[in-house]
């Protein structure tokens, strides 16, 4: 694709980012044919093609309008195009960049403003997220069935294995875990199960003071320095372990995953953090990928075999090019894996956006849990924290984090 970008945009790293990745595209449109928001609405500017045509505007001097910003909202992040296109197109970045841009230009409507930044101040912050949380799971009997749908079960966090000894040979390798936000308040059991697990293979899970939330959530509603804060505050918080021989980054939710192992992308022109930031990005596992690298011979659950239709995350499948790694793990465990007809969809969470788009995202969740619960399985597991709440809310069967199902303590009935 041919490009002309303004002065503006053409001597900074973003525009030169923005400018290769225009010109890799050839505006041939394989890409519609997996967008979510395209085969719902059936219209160019919900398209990929159309929103990268809308951002190489912006970048040539068009002045950017509400309609644009409307457009690229609606845009899930879902990246299921990078995986479609012939041209190798880094749509990612380019959307990133895109809404970067067009957030600065346009200014939003009062009742936006307050609700993103609600979700800023209030999605990555565990301290004040848990006890928001548990005031609602208390009265839930009594909320609006709208905001009752949303509010996930209590969980009661689960036991972590006991402090391990320095002789303990067994338990020379280390491995750090994101604790996360949302999950971390929502799913506590999520990396206290996983670190049981990474006991019996040998591998001690380490929960480093200070590290917070990926910066996931603020990234993608354009509050890219606030974003890079919590992207440094992690480095810092991991390093001194990483100095000492932690062997990677265990990231449970897919979500998280994909944007720690871009932390070197998005940090690259800052001086003081670039070459820790690659590092980060390397070392970042999902914990499928941590398991599979594993001898999971002596790995014994103490769950029932049962039938399981397995939702992959389109950050796991699409994001981190993740597939087929989980499925093996539980059908190894002894679980039944139901067809899941186009699993490749997206179930219409994408982060913040079952929030600020829900009638898309409704339109998804509908149609995924149809594909999901068709066979009948006796639970869906998924590889998200924010595909497994979303889909709480509406499916008629249980819905758990995959690791869930491998508990050797707590047995699934």
């Amino acid at each position: 694709m041919q490009t002309s970008i303004i002065e503006k945009f053409s001597n900074t790293p973003e525009g030169l980012e923005a400018d290769a990745i225009l010109r890799s595209c050839v505006h041939c449109g394989f890409c519609t044919a997996n967008c979510p928001t395209y085969q719902i609405r059936y219209d160019e500017p919900n398209s990929p093609r159309g929103r990268i045509y809308l951002i190489k505007q912006v970048l040539e001097g068009h002045t950017p309008t509400k309609k644009t910003q409307e457009h690229l909202d609606r845009c899930l992040h879902c990246l299921a195009c990078e995986t479609s296109c012939p041209s190798g197109v880094r749509y990612r970045r380019l959307v990133d960049i895109g809404n970067y841009l067009v957030e600065q230009a346009i200014p939003r409507p009062m009742k936006q403003r307050l609700t993103r930044l609600a979700l800023r101040l209030l999605l990555p912050h565990p301290v004040i997220l848990k006890p928001v949380l548990r005031l609602g799971q208390l009265t839930r009997a009594f909320l609006p069935a709208m905001i009752r749908a949303k509010v996930p079960p209590y969980q009661k966090p689960a036991a972590w294995p006991e402090p391990i000894q320095e002789n303990d040979c067994n338990h020379r390798r280390k491995m750090l875990v994101l604790e996360g936000c949302v999950q971390s308040a929502a799913t506590p059991n999520t990396n206290a199960i996983t670190a049981r697990i990474l006991d019996r293979l040998g591998i001690h899970l380490i929960k480093a003071t200070g590290a917070g939330c990926c910066g996931a959530v603020s990234y993608h509603l354009s509050a890219k320095e606030e974003a890079m804060e919590y992207m440094r505050n992690n480095i810092d918080a991991w390093w001194p372990h990483i100095e000492e021989g932690a062997e990677a980054i265990v990231v449970t939710a897919s979500g998280c995953g994909v944007t720690v192992k871009e932390y070197g992308e998005i940090l690259a022109q800052d001086s003081r953090y670039a070459k820790k930031a690659a590092r980060i990005s390397e070392l970042a596992k999902d914990i499928s990928e941590v398991l599979t690298a594993e001898d999971l011979e002596s790995l014994e659950t103490a769950q029932a075999p049962c039938n399981v239709a397995f939702h992959s995350p389109c950050t796991l499948h699409n994001g981190q090019n993740i597939t087929g790694k989980v499925e093996y793990i539980l059908e190894r465990a002894g679980f039944t894996l139901t067809p899941v007809t186009d699993n490749h969809q997206c179930c219409g969470s994408a982060g913040t956006y079952s929030i600020l788009q829900p009638e898309i995202s409704q339109k998804l969740l509908d149609k995924k849990l149809t594909a999901l619960e068709d066979t009948r399985p006796d639970v869906i597991a998924t590889a998200n924290i924010g595909c497994q709440l979303h889909m709480q809310t509406k499916a008629s069967i249980p819905v758990k984090h995959w690791i869930e199902l491998l508990d050797p303590q707590v047995p699934n009935n």
